[in-house]
């Protein structure tokens, strides 16, 4: 797409696409940050997990736990039943499979409970600094169509669009541009177009302009 550089241009000015907004001190911790922050702001997974790291923030001492005490300590996160078994079954395949150790690799990532290829990037990223593709969330998705990067609705197809079209030495920092953006402007419900430095790019708002 011959415009991409200059919408990655545009986007840098509003925001350094240098840091996520999850609070970790290890490759652990994100992970679980990762897990609990699906359908979920990151101010919340903050809040919640600087209470829980004090009790539990390794692999093995998760692996210890109950289900129901794990869901009893993150119970104000969305879709907490489910995060806490995943976060307890990936903590006991880290202790089997990987010697308690966070592996290194996208495809031993997602080998783990509740990690699919969007948390893989994510932790690839912020934990060992290796940039292997782009975090596709609901934020990059939406973007993306309306900018036409993609048709697709599924998140895999989606983050291959873009990885064909976006340059590879741009990668790290779509992976924080289009959460930042997709938060601070170009929200699901209420987009600011007006003060949207791309909306000449995109779709939707060339439709309605026209109209």
């Amino acid at each position: 797409m011959k415009n991409i550089e200059k919408i990655i241009i545009e986007l840098s000015k509003c925001y350094d696409g240098e840091k996520g907004s999850l609070d970790y001190t290890t490759p652990f911790e994100l992970l679980v940050a990762v897990m609990l922050s699906a359908q979920c702001t990151d101010a919340r997974v903050n809040i919640v997990t600087k209470e829980l790291f004090k009790i539990a923030n390794t692999p093995e001492a998760f692996s210890k736990m109950k289900v129901s005490e794990i869901e009893k300590l993150i119970s104000s996160i969305s879709f907490f039943r489910n995060k806490a078994k995943h976060i307890r079954e990936a903590s006991v395949q880290i202790m089997n499979n990987f010697n308690g150790v966070v592996p290194e690799t996208m495809e031993e990532l997602t080998t783990l409970s509740g990690i699919g290829r969007k948390s893989a990037n994510v932790i690839m990223l912020e934990a060992f600094n290796n940039c292997q593709g782009i975090a596709v969330d609901t934020h990059a998705l939406r973007i993306s169509n309306k900018l036409g990067l993609s048709k697709n609705t599924d998140a895999s197809k989606v983050e291959q669009d873009l990885l064909r079209k976006i340059p590879k030495k741009y990668w790290r920092v779509m992976n924080h541009l289009f959460v930042y953006y997709g938060r601070a402007i170009c929200d699901a419900r209420k987009p600011k177009c007006n003060e949207c430095v791309i909306n000449t790019y995109c779709k939707e708002y060339k439709k309605r302009t026209k109209n």
